[in-house]
């Protein structure tokens, strides 16, 4: 089991900047993948950003690459979403996730989400 509990969110300006944390514990994470979700008002959830904890590399869906930059903290077990230049279409609660890298498929673990809104 793992627990994960995201931080951080909160209301900005487009153009600016958050950095979302999400603090996880109950396993050792160095075989899970971790992940960025956000689903928005109406809409289906949708991918945002990954990383593979023991290999530190990151895959980002289009819609955020070069903008938002996905990291982990091996120390505290935490992994943190960068977001800058954000435009009010990226206003959505921002979920992290996690699952086994070796499995792949499904994510087996989600926080509570924390809301990221952005005015115009």
């Amino acid at each position: 089991q793992v627990q994960l509990v995201e931080s951080g969110g909160g209301l900005v300006q487009a153009g600016g900047s958050l950095k979302l944390s999400c603090a996880a514990s109950g396993r050792t994470l160095s075989t899970y993948t971790m992940a960025w979700f956000r689903q928005a008002s109406g809409k289906e959830r949708e991918f945002v950003a990954r990383i593979i904890w023991s290999a530190g590399s990151t895959t980002y869906a289009d819609s955020v690459k070069g903008r938002f930059t996905i990291s982990r903290d091996n120390a505290k077990d935490t992994v943190y979403l960068q977001m800058n230049s954000l435009k009010p279409e990226d206003t959505a609660v921002y979920y992290c996730a996690a699952r086994p890298t070796l499995r792949g498929g499904p994510y087996d673990y989600w926080g509570q989400g924390t809301q990221v809104t952005v005015s115009s």
